[in-house]
């Protein structure tokens, strides 16, 4: 849960140049697109998860306004993923966001296919939850 309403955080989500503020695993996001935000934006990120290193290749597929934005990876690890950003009740009352983050992904076979996959899910499930810790942590 995001302290603020969506609007607010859409306004800061939207800019993807900034998730590196935020994700401790992007290290460096650089876009192959003149257009920086909207369906159809390409950018390449360098990932770093521990000893592991890759250059992420990524595509924005969907783009709804305040409320989803969705991304296919290309490369050495390929998949899809979604932010989704709803409005949720707070403490007392207050509007805040609930933001879910989705992700489907395969491994590369010299990642471990299936099985790198499986033995990742809980290393990647508690990268992504801290970042979002973080993400909230901005507001």
């Amino acid at each position: 849960m995001v302290p603020a309403r969506p609007v607010e955080v859409w306004e800061d989500l939207r800019h993807i140049g900034s998730h590196t503020d935020w994700m401790s695993d992007a290290a460096e996001i650089r876009f192959l697109t003149e257009a920086t935000e909207g369906v159809g934006v390409r950018f390449e990120c360098d990932t770093r998860i521990g000893p592991v290193r890759l250059t992420d290749h990524m595509e924005v597929t969907d783009w709804r306004e305040g409320e989803v934005m969705g991304i296919r990876h290309s490369g050495v690890v390929s998949g899809t993923g979604q932010f989704r950003l709803s409005v949720c009740e707070g403490p007392e009352g207050a509007v805040h966001t609930r933001f879910e983050w989705t992700e489907s992904l395969r491994f590369g076979w010299w990642m471990g296919g299936r099985l790198g996959a499986a033995l990742a899910r809980p290393v990647l499930r508690a990268v992504w939850a801290r970042n979002l810790r973080r993400f909230a942590a901005r507001f």
